[in-house]
This record gives structure tokens, C-alpha cells and sequence, in this order.
């Protein structure tokens, strides 16, 4: 057994399999609720199948894991040889799921450090790299925590939904901040702030506002290399556009990643999702 500091993440974090195992970072699942069905994300539910859940408007929720599910997780990297743990979670403005960790790390057989990254989707994936990265080297339970909040201080995440209706029906963004999206039929653009998810500009067409993702997208960049993620829920085409263009007009673009996301997040953005991540290196 190696001795080693792990990474735990969730589900929301949409890591790519191969960096997943690459680092050896856990994800532990959070849940849909479909119906009367409670599926495990990224195992028993896959985007694909909520997106045309929710255009049929079929009831969705969504619940954290339980501390039960994260103390599972730490006994298993304590028993391959940890010697401490890095939890790493989607914000606990959107989520329980942070204090669920925290629940679970106070028995914990090794120390565990619990971080509300204040992110989600590949802002949280990118954060879970970061630490795996510095653990992989030898980094301490404190080196890891650090390099974490590091990249979580020089991420953002901007968002295009088609409307605001999930995000109302879900909590995550109140009945005033909808209206934004609603009026003369603008198309809204979002941002991640403070950990909670806060509307940025109105557009008024889709194709404006997608094109002014991309700005928002490439003037965040500059010319410092920086890594980036492109989102979508049931919107391949307009991602593997959106992400060439970003391609070709990145300077610093040190790796881009493009997938869709999960089923606990598009069960609040709705069908259409766009997001671009950009993180500083």
C-alpha cells in the first residue's frame, strides 16, 4: 500500500474518466429523483436521459449524498493507503453536499480536509485536478488544500440557458432574478459568483448570446495560459462550434475540454445549457 494524500470529489465535478483514474480521484455520486426513482448520477442516470425527461416535464430532483456514502469513500482510500483526504465540493450555496462531507470527515480513520470550492462542473473538476496534482508529487494535505483554493480564486464559469425556469423551480435562482430571462423573451446569461449562480447579461436572441459567451469567454482568457471546459446538456453541435472557435482564439489555451453535463445539473439548467470555464493556470 502506497502512502499518499487522496482526492474526493462528486459527481458535479464532470471530470473526464481518464484524468479521474489517470489521478486516482474518487468522485461519490449525488442523486435524481425521477418520478419515484432515485438514480445515482454518472451510473443509473445519464444526461441524455434526463434532458428528455424534462422536456416530456416530467418531475425531477436532485439530493446530495448521504455522510453514510462520503465515510464509505474515506474508509476506502484510508484502507489503499492514505494518510490524509482532500474532499472537494460543488458549492454549498447550490448544494448540501459539502455538509454531508463534513458529517462524515469528523469519524474519518485519517484526517480529512473538507473545501467548498464555491464551484461546480468543470470549475470543480478543475480544482480536483489541481490537488490531485500537488498530492501526486508528494504534496502535503496542505499543499493539495492550497493548490485548490488557488485554482478555485482564478476560475470562472459563465453559463447560456434557454430559460430560467429550472433554475427557478429548483431554488437556485430566486422568482426576481427569473424574471430577468423572461421579459420581451431575452435570452439570459449567468455567471458563478460568491458561489451562487447570479445573472450577468440579457440578450436578445440565442445567437447573440451565444456569441457573447464566447467574448465573455475569450476576455476573460487574455493571453495567460489558462484551461478551459465547454458544457452542454442536448446542445453537442452548438458545443463543438462554440469550442472550436475558442480553439482558434485563445492565445494561452493550455487544454480545452468539451463534455455534457450530468444529470444533477441539467436537472436545474434545463435542455440548451452552454458553459465555458475558463481557469488560470
Amino acid at each position: 500500500m502506497s502512502r499518499h494524500v487522496a482526492i474526493v470529489t462528486d459527481s458535479t465535478a464532470y471530470l473526464p474518466t481518464p484524468a479521474m483514474e489517470r489521478h486516482g480521484i474518487t468522485s461519490v455520486p449525488l442523486t435524481v429523483v425521477l418520478g419515484d426513482q432515485a438514480l445515482e448520477e454518472g451510473t443509473e442516470i445519464s444526461a441524455r436521459s434526463l434532458a428528455a425527461a424534462l422536456q416530456k416535464r416530467r418531475p425531477v430532483t436532485t439530493s446530495r449524498p448521504s455522510p453514510e456514502t462520503f465515510a464509505a469513500a474515506y474508509r476506502a482510500c484510508a484502507e489503499s493507503g492514505a494518510t490524509g483526504i482532500v474532499s472537494l465540493h460543488l458549492s454549498a450555496e447550490l448544494s448540501g453536499t459539502y455538509d454531508a462531507a463534513v458529517l462524515a470527515a469528523k469519524d474519518a480513520p485519517v484526517p480529512v480536509r473538507v473545501v467548498d470550492t464555491g464551484m461546480v462542473a468543470m470549475a470543480l473538476g478543475f480544482c480536483a485536478l489541481a490537488a490531485a496534482e500537488t498530492a501526486g508529487t508528494g504534496g502535503s494535505l496542505d499543499e493539495a488544500v492550497a493548490a485548490a483554493e488557488k485554482c478555485a480564486a482564478g476560475t470562472s464559469a459563465y453559463f447560456y440557458v434557454d430559460t430560467l425556469d429550472f433554475l427557478r423551480r429548483g431554488g437556485r435562482i430566486g422568482a426576481a432574478q427569473a424574471l430577468f430571462g423572461s421579459a420581451l423573451a431575452v435570452k439570459p446569461l449567468l455567471q458563478l459568483e460568491g458561489g451562487r449562480i447570479e445573472p450577468l447579461e440579457r440578450v436578445r436572441t440565442a445567437s447573440r448570446a451565444i456569441a457573447r459567451l464566447e467574448e465573455i469567454a475569450v476576455e476573460r482568457a487574455g493571453t495567460s495560459p489558462v484551461d478551459i471546459a465547454v458544457h452542454h446538456l442536448a446542445a453537442p453541435e452548438r458545443a463543438a462550434a462554440l469550442a472550436e472557435r475558442l480553439h482558434d482564439r485563445v492565445g494561452g489555451l493550455a487544454a480545452l475540454h468539451v463534455s455534457e453535463i450530468g444529470a444533477v445539473i441539467g436537472a436545474h439548467t434545463g435542455p440548451g445549457l452552454l458553459g465555458v470555464v475558463v481557469s488560470s493556470r
